[in-house]
């Protein structure tokens, strides 16, 4: 399952099954973990731990250095969960010791060609990057975002649940949970209501967060002022918790 052309380390600790394309490089402190496949030209660096039934296609870089004029070769991670499909020519780095020190992909997700994940990112699950994402360092991506081609993320920003970032969108602040987002820089341009009814939210569902979304964007009302209508509504509408938390835990101010 590993061909012959390909160069793998000592320490590494790779599954029986895990298949190895033509001089792809599996470096130190690297474990792949069964139903992964490799294929040719792919460098995998550690240290950096690897899912089950993930498929790396050809001239990825992952696992490397960060990309951190701070970094000073700290021992570092890159940790990617299962089922994910990344893409040719895609790059992503381990964390830094000025953050938790590791970079960590969920599971699910479908990462396209020449899409960049930096140091520190944490993405969730079922996410898709198209052709030319780009997130900088510590970058939080939840879980269900869908990220246009050519997009980018400003360092330490948070993309909520659900989001959908347009083509060519420049993320500067947090996009709550459920936004669709685009422009340089990001604006909201209402919810991902296509996205919600593809995963089946109800109509009802989909109702009362667009209510939700007007009170923060189209009532005039400070951002306290929208929450606290929004906390009064979620005992009976718990699909808007996470479109609240979004706004709760924004450390650098949501898109307006």
């Amino acid at each position: 399952m590993i061909h012959s052309t390909a160069i793998i380390s000592a320490t590494a600790i790779i599954a029986d099954d895990v298949e190895i394309g033509p001089y792809s490089i599996v470096g130190d402190h690297v474990e792949i973990d069964s139903g992964t496949r490799i294929d040719s030209h792919v460098v995998v660096n550690g240290p950096t731990k690897i899912g089950k039934d993930n498929h790396i296609y050809q001239f990825a870089s992952i696992g490397d250095d960060p990309q951190d004029k701070k970094y000073a070769d700290e021992p570092t991670r890159l940790i990617v969960g299962d089922r994910n499909t990344i893409r040719e020519f895609c790059t992503i780095s381990r964390g830094t010791a000025q953050d938790l020190g590791d970079t960590i992909i969920g599971d699910d997700n479908w990462i396209m060609a020449y899409c960049h994940i930096a140091h520190d990112c944490v993405v969730g699950n079922k996410t898709i990057m198209a052709n030319n994402t780009t997130l900088a360092g510590h970058v939080h991506i939840d879980d269900w975002v869908i990220c246009g081609g050519f997009s980018g993320v400003h360092q330490f920003c948070r993309v909520g649940a659900h989001a959908f970032l347009g083509m060519y969108t420049g993320v500067n602040r947090d996009v709550p949970a459920y936004t669709l987002a685009s422009g340089q820089p990001a604006v909201p341009k209402g919810i991902n209501s296509e996205g919600l009814k593809r995963r089946d939210f109800s109509a009802d569902q989909i109702r009362n967060i667009k209510n939700a979304y007007r009170l923060v964007y189209r009532k005039g009302l400070k951002l306290s002022e929208a929450i606290e209508q929004i906390e009064a509504l979620i005992d009976e509408q718990q699909e808007l918790l996470p479109f609240l938390e979004s706004l709760r835990s924004s450390e650098r101010g949501i898109i307006r």
